[in-house]
């Protein structure tokens, strides 16, 4: 079997999917890239057993045929060659690979492609389409709150829950919360899934900068996503999602309105003063005045900030994680946000001023129990 392609096309394609294998696979095959032609179309595919993706490429071949090609090697050899047609010789019988071109000759030794486990088809599926940038978006307002926890598998993905009106996107670790809906993505039917988290990671990394239509199809147990000439297969988390709805509260009525980049700078001078265990930030709220303090007692380290602000109910005072508020406002595009508040034990929530018409974000946090310096 022979094949002639451009190097530096094979490589972006390749460096597209290369993300999805691991150093330390579960199976010694999956540190391969399967290759298979026909008809001078090649198909590559990567996979980690969960989560699999796939890309077509033209190449001038005359047979037919296919070989799990080592990714690390291959890749490595590619960036290091000029732009130029590369020649792969694969004797079918032995799994030898052989790359010619314009610099000279390199030999790799494959492996037998039917070893390389198959990639599940969507069968029996509902699908539904949206714009990249869309899907880009509700990736990058959800992923950062999932949860590391393995015990808590189904909060160590993004839930997904479709319906006839809108799609709602929700991540938390325990901590904080996140609900992203866009009214312009909608199903035929409501459905709700899972989605791994590195799935999700691997769509943001891979999506285009232009704006493409992604379509996705899903059953029961796993995702299909495809745009361009890539696709994604990834198996579902198969666990019960919390009840988010009923953590939101509905009766914060002590309002703040700021400006998003001044509290966000300041929270990032101010957290570099707080326990390094706790990251505990203080605000109290008094008038139209906010004040940021922390303190390190272990250190004797302190500081604090007044910013103004607009505020609406009782003063209050409130400790938060500076870490996890600043992750939730750099995640912010809006000019200005409101935090609503309740009392010093109860969540508080993000929502920001500005937003897109088809788009609805709120953020909840988690308060820290205050120390009582004063």
């Amino acid at each position: 079997m022979k094949f002639i392609v451009s190097s530096s096309y094979l490589l972006k394609q390749l460096s597209a999917i290369n993300g999805v294998i691991t150093t330390n696979p579960v199976v010694p095959i999956l540190e391969n890239f399967l290759f298979e032609i026909n008809e001078g179309n090649l198909t590559v595919t990567a996979s980690d057993l969960q989560t699999s993706m796939i890309t077509e490429l033209q190449v001038e071949a005359k047979d037919n045929g296919s070989i799990a090609v080592p990714a690390k090697i291959l890749l490595e050899t590619l960036k290091n060659l000029p732009e130029q047609p590369v020649t792969f010789s694969i004797d079918e019988e032995s799994y030898s690979i052989e790359i010619s071109s314009d610099n000279g000759r390199y030999k790799l030794s494959g492996e037998n492609a039917t070893d390389f486990p198959k990639v599940p088809a969507v069968a029996d599926g509902y699908s539904v389409d949206m714009s990249s940038d869309v899907l880009a978006t509700a990736i990058a307002n959800s992923i950062f709150a999932t949860s590391n926890d393995e015990l808590r598998p189904a909060m160590t993905g993004v839930y997904l829950k479709l319906d006839d009106k809108s799609a709602t996107f929700v991540a938390t670790d325990g901590h904080r919360l996140i609900r992203y809906r866009r009214v312009d993505i909608a199903g035929d039917m409501d459905h709700s899934m899972i989605i791994p988290r590195k799935a999700l990671t691997l769509l943001r990394s891979t999506i285009p900068s232009e704006n493409t239509n992604v379509s996705v199809e899903f059953n029961a147990a796993n995702a299909f996503f495809s745009f361009g000439n890539i696709k994604m297969i990834c198996r579902l988390i198969d666990e019960r999602f919390p009840d988010y709805e009923n953590v939101i509260p509905v009766d914060n009525e002590n309002n703040m309105v700021i400006d998003r980049q001044e509290f966000l700078s300041s929270l990032k001078r101010i957290a570099i003063y707080a326990n390094k265990t706790t990251h505990q930030v203080r605000l109290k709220i008094t008038g139209s005045e906010l004040m940021i303090s922390a303190e390190d007692l272990d250190f004797s380290n302190e500081a604090n900030e007044r910013l103004s602000c607009e505020h609406e109910g009782e003063d209050i005072e409130i400790g938060f994680n500076a870490k996890f508020l600043i992750e939730m406002l750099s995640n912010l595009e809006s000019d200005k946000l409101m935090m609503k508040l309740q009392a010093a034990n109860k969540a508080g929530l993000i929502i920001p001023e500005e937003k897109d018409d088809n788009e609805d974000l709120l953020m909840l946090v988690m308060p820290v129990m205050l120390n009582n310096y004063v």
